[in-house]
């Protein structure tokens, strides 16, 4: 059971953060596969975020020597994003709002782009913190 605790609490800190941060950002968005962007739509897109952030730190809970290399997390993760916007653009998932920050040479927002990134990292931490608490 207690070899559960790692990934249980990163994907909870990570469910938590990316709702919230869906629903601060939605506003950069003008549709989802063209239609309205709905709650339902953010709690399932954060259920998404979390199980990524979650199965990418699995090296780094599972295997201890990994934890000094967080920021290949941090770069694993932030590669992936960035992948998963152009793929989403390519296919009209989803639409920018004009007001979407947009990276010039990777031409994707800014704010999903650093999402998975700096959310799996604040994740892993939280995590730990709470580790590190119980018996």
């Amino acid at each position: 059971m207690k070899t559960l605790r790692p990934p249980a609490f990163i994907f909870v800190a990570a469910f938590l953060l990316n709702f919230a941060w869906e629903y601060a950002h939605s506003v950069l968005y003008l549709s989802y596969r063209g239609g309205e962007i709905t709650s339902l739509i953010l709690f399932r897109a954060a259920l998404f975020d979390a199980a990524v952030i979650t199965l990418f730190a699995a090296p780094f809970f599972l295997q201890k020597q990994h934890c000094e290399k967080r920021w290949l997390f941090v770069v694993a993760l932030s590669v992936f994003a960035v992948l998963l916007e152009r793929w989403a653009l390519g296919s009209s998932r989803w639409v920018y709002a004009d007001a979407m920050p947009i990276i010039p040479v990777l031409n994707v927002g800014l704010t999903p782009a650093i999402q998975l990134g700096l959310l799996g990292y604040i994740s892993q931490k939280i995590s730990e913190h709470f580790e590190s608490k119980l018996p």
